[in-house]
């Protein structure tokens, strides 16, 4: 079968095309049919060697977010037959049996849901791990309830956007920052104020929103010094969410607040096995949330083909991007 591969870490002009042999099916998991799929942050950690711990052995074919057909089903699999649309995140790094930027991807069932029938493959393959990370942080671990102010940062980036849906279907009070290129994206997505972080310092905004007390719950998709801001509008006693933690911080500020700290590693699960099974009960949520109207994902206007993932990372990580950069399988 055709894949796109790296046989070294580095810049994306890496990729290579190449032909490897297709996998064969092994109990648990199903041979998907891929179809679609999308770029993440993590991806070009993964590719650029930040990563190691995370990283499948080289010739590597990378890339977890998947939507496809399934073409063989492996013993001790009964969720899905072979001709089930599906999608999830499922492959590209170390501990999977394979990467999605391939014609086929040998995923654990665990992993996997059925397809929303209202979206196309390219729509699904932008949801997964985006979703994953919303769901765990604001639910799994922070426990976002009806009637809570939570203020979400980047909301227009492929967690945030994601994540700020999810707040204001759990009846969350949803406030996002964004640049004031991409405030439009907050209004239509249903946050209850837009913040320009380009023009409102903090202390500003949090008096403006909540009366100086700061925000219940505070979701950093962003990491580095946002995580300080972070912080700093959150309220006494309430809580921060984060999924980029890699850096250095003073936790003073929370110590005097009495503040919790959540993280989530979303590739937890893929690379350790643990976990794998709740992941696809997410999915299956996120499915039925999708399908009733009340999520929906964002891609940016520019797609590419999977001989084109290079560019597809250059392009994403040029900050152009607007929403979730999805691949084509033969597009």
């Amino acid at each position: 079968m055709k894949a796109m591969v790296i046989e070294e870490f580095g810049a994306p002009s890496v990729f290579k095309e190449a032909d490897i042999p297709k996998p064969q099916i092994i109990p648990g998991h199903v041979l998907i049919k891929v179809a679609a799929s999308s770029v993440n942050p993590i991806d070009g950690r993964i590719r650029r060697g930040e990563v190691p711990a995370s990283a499948p052995p080289f010739p590597a074919v990378l890339h977890g977010d998947v939507a496809g057909v399934v073409d063989e089903v492996g013993e001790g699999v009964s969720a899905f037959k072979v001709g089930d649309e599906v999608f999830g995140l499922a492959g590209g790094t170390k501990g999977t049996a394979g990467g999605a930027l391939a014609d086929y991807l040998l995923a654990d069932a665990d992993f996997l849901a059925v397809k929303p029938q209202n979206i196309n493959m390219a729509q699904a393959a932008a949801l997964p791990l985006v979703c994953l990370a919303a769901w765990q942080s604001l639910f799994d671990k922070g426990k976002v309830a009806d009637g809570e102010s939570v203020l979400i940062h980047a909301a227009a980036g492929g967690v945030g956007h994601v994540a700020l849906q999810l707040a204001k279907w759990a009846g969350a009070k949803v406030f996002a920052t964004a640049s004031p290129e991409k405030l439009s994206i907050g209004r239509e997505l249903g946050a209850d104020g837009v913040i320009d972080y380009t023009r409102q310092a903090v202390r500003d905004y949090v008096k403006e929103h909540t009366g100086g007390r700061g925000f219940d719950t505070v979701f950093d998709t962003v990491g580095g010094a946002n995580l300080e801001k972070s912080f700093e509008a959150a309220r006494p006693g309430g809580q921060v969410l984060a999924i980029a933690t890699r850096s250095m911080h003073d936790l003073t500020l929370m110590n005097n607040k009495g503040m919790s700290l959540h993280v989530v590693n979303t590739m937890y699960p893929l690379v350790s096995g643990r976990g794998r099974a709740h992941y696809g009960e997410i999915i299956s949520r996120i499915s039925r949330l999708v399908e009733k109207g009340l999520l929906r994902p964002l891609l940016d206007e520019k797609t590419f083909s999977f001989r084109e993932a290079g560019a597809a990372h250059s392009y994403l990580e040029s900050g152009r991007a607007l929403g979730k950069v999805v691949l084509i399988n033969g597009g």
